[in-house]
């Protein structure tokens, strides 16, 4: 059973650093998802690929799946942006070099 381990990215639509500080162990999937006749709703039969494990390191990580027998690529971890601090107050500082409009 092959499992990607990898520390989850930021969220895009939001600006916070919540749920990024672990590392997931996910099961990749084995058998191809089928639609289902009746209603049009995707299943498939491997039920691992529902299984996230969160682990605090990404050693933990790695040593589970070697205890285990799995198979597993660990994923690079995705840097974090600079952050750039800014106040309202910049808005209207003395000695400001760019016009201020509305």
């Amino acid at each position: 059973m092959p499992v990607r381990i990898y520390k989850p990215a930021r969220n895009a639509m939001q600006s916070g650093k919540g749920k990024t500080g672990f590392w997931i162990l996910e099961h990749e999937a084995t058998a191809p998802r089928t639609a289902d006749p009746l209603m049009g709703w995707t299943s498939s039969a491997d039920t691992r690929q529902q299984l996230k494990l969160t682990f605090d390191t990404k050693e933990e990580a790695i040593a589970y799946a070697e205890r285990e027998g799995l198979a597993y690529t660990v994923m690079p971890e995705v840097p974090a942006g600079k952050v750039i601090r800014k106040s309202y107050s910049d808005n209207f500082k003395f000695g400001r070099t760019d016009n201020w409009t509305h």
